[in-house]
């Protein structure tokens, strides 16, 4: 039986603007992907946003709903285009653009996982990526779509938390000449998918809560933010992105010792985002 191609837990009254989304944390490792990949489990789990979901569950408690996917990020990306095809991988395909997530294997159905290990042997059909898009990537962003679509409805504004999690390695390597090294990138695309107030509350949650948060650099936001965020129209989207050391080992792919308080730490910083979803949307009252 297949899996279903998310999880979404709605709250027992939605009383929030804020939408939570978790789209790189799904974990159901097919037989038939690993039988075809090159690679091991733990590598192919290295692309995974683990346990991100879990540090975000509080989320529907305090008003908001969660979406989760249940893919994983190795199998399919959900915060890619359906246009994001590697010919490279995908059979049939043919190279229209110089997209640089394409040309690096991280298109829509990832022909590489963390430092550019090759996850097949050789290209999947056309009809395989095709399956993999319908059957998971639509429906998943059918449903985001139609939470804040809803949240724009019944609030007269949409705000998406974009929950994701960053390798401690790649971090240290992007950040290595900075002064301090955040623990949270708060990416809103230099102000393009979200009003520059609800990144500054954002951030002054995430602050307050003791964590180093620096905005945009390294990640600014991918397709998610790019194609939902539409802050001249009340919909905002902001990314988060949470180094991996804090909370779990990631050697060993488990929660570290850590866990439990940084899962504290952020559900007071829940509870603020979702206050900021349950105040008068700005745009609305001009």
């Amino acid at each position: 039986m297949r899996n279903p191609p998310f999880l979404l837990t709605m709250p027992a009254r939605r009383s929030t603007a804020v939408v939570f989304s978790s789209p790189h944390s799904g974990r159901a490792y097919g037989r038939a992907f690993r039988r075809a990949a090159v690679i091991g489990i733990r590598a192919l789990r290295s692309s995974e946003d683990a346990f991100v979901d879990m540090l975000f569950d509080s989320a529907p408690a305090h008003g908001a709903p969660l979406l989760s996917a249940t893919a994983p990020r190795s199998w399919l990306d959900l915060n890619r285009g359906t246009d994001e095809l590697d010919p490279a991988l995908i059979r049939g395909v043919r190279s229209t653009s110089l997209n640089p997530r394409i040309t690096s294997g991280l298109g829509v159905i990832p022909r590489v996982v963390s430092g550019g290990r090759a996850i097949y042997r050789g290209r999947i059909s056309r009809a395989e990526a095709d399956f993999r898009i319908r059957e998971y990537w639509h429906p998943y962003h059918a449903m985001l779509n139609r939470l804040l679509q809803e949240s724009h409805a019944q609030f007269g504004q949409a705000i998406l938390i974009d929950c994701h999690s960053m390798p401690h390695e790649a971090l240290h390597n992007l950040c290595r000449h900075e002064r301090s090294r955040p623990e949270v990138v708060l990416g809103d695309r230099f102000g393009s998918s979200a009003a520059a107030e609800i990144t500054d509350r954002i951030e002054a949650a995430f602050a307050g809560a003791g964590l180093h948060v620096a905005r945009n650099k390294p990640f600014a936001g991918a397709f998610i933010a790019q194609h939902y965020g539409r802050p001249s129209r009340g919909q905002h989207v902001v990314q988060v992105e949470i180094d991996r050391a804090l909370y779990m080992n990631e050697r060993e792919l488990r929660p570290n010792g850590n866990f439990y308080h940084l899962k504290a730490l952020l559900d007071a910083v829940i509870g603020e985002i979702v206050a900021l979803g349950q105040e008068k949307c700005p745009l609305a009252a001009e």
